[in-house]
């Protein structure tokens, strides 16, 4: 395993990288300027294999600023395109741990909501199903243990929503801790988001087995509240 300026690299071949993200770093550049997880991943490429000229990486999917864990980049432009059409079947599990305020009436649950984006405030909203402007989000979670108020869920995404999980869990009534955008009753000023991508599993987009990948959760708060 390597690490390149803070970015733990957990496997490489000729088609694919996969890393942990650090928490509050950009998944891709904006106008903020600020370091990117992208950026960082093709100067790596340029460094350690002397590669000349540009690099391509595709970015499949993305994480929040706010979240760490793991992401899976394409180094080929087949890879990018079959790993895309892995999400799109929805064959391309993702798994995330968060920390919510509250105790869900159930240990095991599904959240189906059609949700869309405000670009202009970079907020999601529920809206009604005919909305044309929305898209179907879906998740499954399980609680894991329940401690002072908090509860930690293992969730497993369907779909790829802008904010999903972030969303989806506080409609439910059940925010995110520490979610600055959408935690309402369950945020103060600084407090870090506790959402984090555990694991990943696909099929590898050339070779065909499949691939699985998982990060531990962050020992922080509130995350340390729940390590045994």
């Amino acid at each position: 395993m390597n690490i390149y300026k803070g970015i733990k690299i957990l496997y490489e071949d000729n088609h694919l990288l996969v890393v942990v993200k650090p928490v509050n770093m950009l998944s891709q550049a904006d106008i903020t300027g600020d370091d990117d997880l992208l950026s960082l991943l093709k100067e790596y490429i340029k460094v350690s294999r002397q590669k000349p000229g540009n690099v391509y990486l595709g970015l499949v999917h993305r994480l929040d600023r706010p979240v760490g864990g793991v992401m899976v980049f394409a180094k080929t432009s087949k890879a990018a395109s079959r790993l895309s059409e892995q999400i799109r079947d929805r064959e391309f599990e993702k798994t995330y741990l968060a920390v919510v305020c509250g105790i869900p009436d159930s240990k095991y649950g599904t959240l189906r909501n059609f949700v869309a984006k405000d670009v202009t405030k970079n907020m999601v909203y529920e809206v009604a199903e005919a909305d044309k402007r929305g898209a179907l989000a879906i998740l499954y979670f399980e609680v894991l243990r329940s401690i002072d108020g908090l509860s930690l869920l293992k969730i497993n995404l369907q779909t790829g929503r802008p904010h999903q999980i972030r969303v989806q869990l506080a409609l439910a009534g059940y925010p995110i801790f520490g979610d600055q955008k959408y935690g309402i009753f369950c945020k103060n000023s600084g407090e870090q988001l506790a959402l984090h991508s555990a694991a990943l599993a696909f099929i590898h987009p050339v070779k065909g087995d499949r691939l699985e990948f998982e990060e531990d959760m962050p020992y922080s708060e509130p995350f340390k509240r729940f390590i045994r």
